[in-house]
């Protein structure tokens, strides 16, 4: 009993100097970054997924100014690369599979934030060179008024009888439409490396002639373009969001399965204030740095230990319809797969088309 007692005395001492270490950290951390004053980053505008919130929020809370500059991953990977002891960015936000790669390319340098362990093992990278801030899993949006008749979908099977056009957008250009392609194979028994079941769906449908060429943005939707369109949720969200008549449309997760992919600060190696990115990363994956992005309808990967605002998750979709969506397991095997998409496209599907 005696040893018992020590035991978990010892143990709760850890902890608490533990978490008293961590503090102290935090406090050299923000002093660190308070004296670099500034963060510059790419890729990470106002206007997507609200980093504006968490912008204002340094600069208020730690005094960091700030510039964007706005680019593609694989321009934000070739920037870190090219720059090196010249370095004008010091963090970036880049697609999932950027991840891996810019470690490969050895241009990052690692940072855990305090919440490391609520974010799950798939998300994030062992050494914390990277780790999703946000997920975007595949989705459908569609346009009730433009259904001629036929119920709205809510699953990939329901494609198949409808009347309604499908808009999926350029798989050779588009990532988002790609990924889209992946979420029908995953839902339909394939995986990263077999994409047969997706293009048989788009196949068939092709030969009804309801497949639109029309890409799923926002623009195509405001001209009444989109029927039922293939889209990241975060994107659905927000294009609904913007429109003269929400009502109109219904945003979800495909019931029967989907992808869950998302986003990934880096941290450049080369950063001129490596401690106001490390520092930026710490807030990002606070609770409220993760319900800024949360107001800009992404869906933080802490998701499930947050309790957001009403107003906050009502911007969001219920975290019961991503329980069937499914990480890419095979990173390796789906860049390989998703570069020879493009020729199986238009080999498989729009060869198809009436």
């Amino acid at each position: 009993m005696k040893q018992f007692f020590l035991a978990s005395l010892l143990g709760s001492t850890i902890a608490m100097c533990t978490a008293a270490m961590a503090a102290d950290d935090l406090k050299t951390l923000e002093a660190a970054a308070k004296a670099e004053g500034a963060v510059n980053s790419v890729g990470m505008p106002d206007d997507w997924a609200n980093w504006k919130g968490t912008w204002e929020d340094l600069a208020k809370t730690y005094g960091l100014k700030h510039i964007d500059t706005d680019m593609s991953s694989a321009q934000e990977i070739a920037k870190f690369a090219a720059e090196k002891d010249n370095a004008s960015a010091d963090i970036g936000d880049v697609g999932a599979a950027f991840g891996p790669i810019a470690v490969k390319q050895n241009v990052t340098q690692p940072y855990k934030p305090s919440t490391w362990d609520q974010v799950p093992t798939w998300a994030k990278d062992k050494d914390g060179h990277w780790a999703l801030a946000y997920t975007g899993t595949i989705a459908f949006i569609v346009n009730k008024k433009l259904l001629h008749g036929s119920e709205a979908p809510t699953k990939w099977a329901d494609l198949k009888g409808g009347k309604y056009k499908v808009s999926i957008g350029d798989v050779s250009t588009a990532a988002q439409a790609a990924n889209g392609v992946l979420a029908a194979a995953l839902a339909n028994g394939g995986d990263e490396k077999n994409l047969k079941p997706a293009l048989e769906l788009f196949a068939d449908i092709a030969k009804q002639g309801r497949l639109s060429m029309a890409n799923p943005t926002i623009a195509t939707m405001e001209k009444g373009e989109i029927e039922v369109g293939v889209v990241w949720d975060f994107n659905g969200l927000s294009y609904k969001a913007k429109m003269a008549n929400p009502d109109d449309y219904v945003v979800l997760i495909p019931s029967d399965g989907s992808v869950i992919s998302g986003y990934t600060t880096i941290i450049n190696k080369y950063a001129k204030n490596p401690n106001a990115a490390k520092l930026t990363r710490e807030y990002i994956f606070s609770d409220a740095g993760q319900i800024n992005l949360a107001k800009g309808n992404a869906r933080p990967i802490r998701a499930e230990h947050l309790t957001l605002p009403a107003e906050v998750q009502a911007k969001l979709l219920p975290n019961e319809q991503y329980k069937k969506v499914t990480p890419i397991k095979d990173a390796d095997a789906w860049e390989k797969t998703s570069k020879a998409l493009p020729q199986k496209w238009n080999e498989e599907v729009i060869v198809e088309m009436k």
